[in-house]
């Protein structure tokens, strides 16, 4: 078996990195150590790389490409043995991207004006896309409980379809940014009332082969005949192994009437061709990088452990919350004293952190920070130092 070097420190600068080109606009400054947008500072699995060198170099004709089936069949199998999910080839098409597919989804399946239900603290990307495109974003909030997790609020959701006749449900499974793996019985009620009342689900699952701490992904469209009739799912092998760079996603639909209408909207304006690298990439890291990934998770899950317990010991005002699946952890502040811009300004100007802002998910991420430890140790450590004599700073 071959062992990974995920404690190597890679130098990312001058790559066009967006973490690192996007701080002085991001965050008025550019001597951050970045810890933030969502990818990992690990090298990717060597099959997937020699995949590509290989199809790059030994064959230098990039012209018209089309998927071979064995690239649609390395995504099933793929989600079969992983997570359980049954497919087949007619019920599912490439998508560039998870918020690209998101924005066509709402452009097809919604209209201007139409309501789209989100549960925040949420992936900020989902509410600019749905107001960008005119569409109105309704809040169905996640109930924070004594142990600082969320659970859903069923009963109010409920409510809002009632009241608000949405056509769209945004169900972020994983969620972002608390890494919550949401239990089947919370799934299937969603699904339940989606169908009764006429709603879609949009189910982004970019994060569920990123379970970690024994915890299981459950596909949203797994989950009852309900949700199978009402739920798109995307997912992606971008996040699981570091090759966000490379839009590579794909879309299940398993209701033929909800599918076959969008698919070939999708086909007629060339929306669902995918890359010739993403094909190759794409099938090389579910070939080939099951060892890879999980070696990753172990060390994810080491670097989570290492921040819960420096917390725990030298910053006891900041609680890491501990994820069920993913690199992101949400960190409660409010144990600080400080009013959320405080928090903001201390990582940025005395810390010299660069961490996601935890309003940008909603207001209830107010005195929360999210934090990538998709990074090497060494650098992880490094941040929890600063972070503490930040904080030591603070009340002196």
């Amino acid at each position: 078996m071959e062992l990974y070097d995920f404690g190597r420190v890679i130098d990312r600068k001058g790559t066009s990195t967006y973490k690192y080109e996007e701080l002085e606009q991001d965050f008025g400054r550019c001597d951050l150590l970045p810890l933030w947008i969502a990818d990992m500072d690990f090298e990717v699995c060597p099959a997937i790389t020699e995949a590509i060198r290989h199809r790059v170099c030994d064959h230098a004709i990039y012209g018209y490409t089309m998927p071979p089936a064995s690239y649609w069949q390395s995504i099933i199998d793929w989600q079969r043995e992983r997570n359980h999910f049954e497919f087949t080839r007619d019920e599912m098409c490439f998508i560039g991207g998870i918020v690209t597919g998101f924005g066509l989804v709402i452009n097809h399946y919604t209209k201007p004006g139409d309501k789209v239900v989100i549960q925040q603290p949420v992936y900020h990307p989902f509410k600019n896309v749905i107001t960008a495109n005119g569409r109105i974003a309704v809040n169905n909030a996640l109930i924070e409980t004594p142990d600082g997790f969320y659970k859903m609020n069923l009963e109010e959701l409920e409510q809002i379809f009632i009241e608000h006749h949405p056509r769209l449900m945004v169900v972020c499974n994983p969620h972002n940014p608390i890494g919550i793996a949401w239990d089947i019985e919370s799934l299937r009620e969603v699904a339940r009332l989606a169908r009764k009342h006429g709603v879609l689900l949009f189910s982004d699952e970019i994060h569920g082969d990123l379970m970690i701490f024994g915890h299981r992904h459950t596909p949203l469209a797994t989950v009852s005949d309900d949700a199978a009739a009402v739920t798109i799912t995307m997912g992606a092998p971008s996040k699981t192994f570091n090759i966000a760079g490379l839009k590579s996603s794909w879309c299940v639909i398993k209701n033929p009437e909800v599918r076959r209408p969008f698919f070939q909207w999708l086909e007629n304006n060339e929306l669902c061709s995918p890359h010739l690298i993403a094909l190759t990439a794409t099938e090389a890291a579910y070939r080939h990088g099951t060892e890879w990934l999980n070696q990753c998770l172990h060390y994810i899950e080491e670097n989570i452990l290492m921040v819960e317990n420096f917390c725990r010991e030298h910053i006891p005002g900041v609680r890491a919350i501990r994820p069920q699946a993913s690199f992101l952890v949400w960190l409660d502040c409010s144990g600080l004293g400080l009013c959320h811009e405080q928090v903001h300004d201390m990582f940025i100007n005395s810390a010299h952190l660069a961490l996601n802002d935890g309003t940008m998910f909603g207001q209830a991420g107010s005195c929360h920070m999210r934090l990538n430890v998709g990074t090497s140790r060494t650098v992880l450590e490094k941040a929890m130092h600063q972070l503490a004599d930040a904080v030591a700073t603070l009340k002196k």
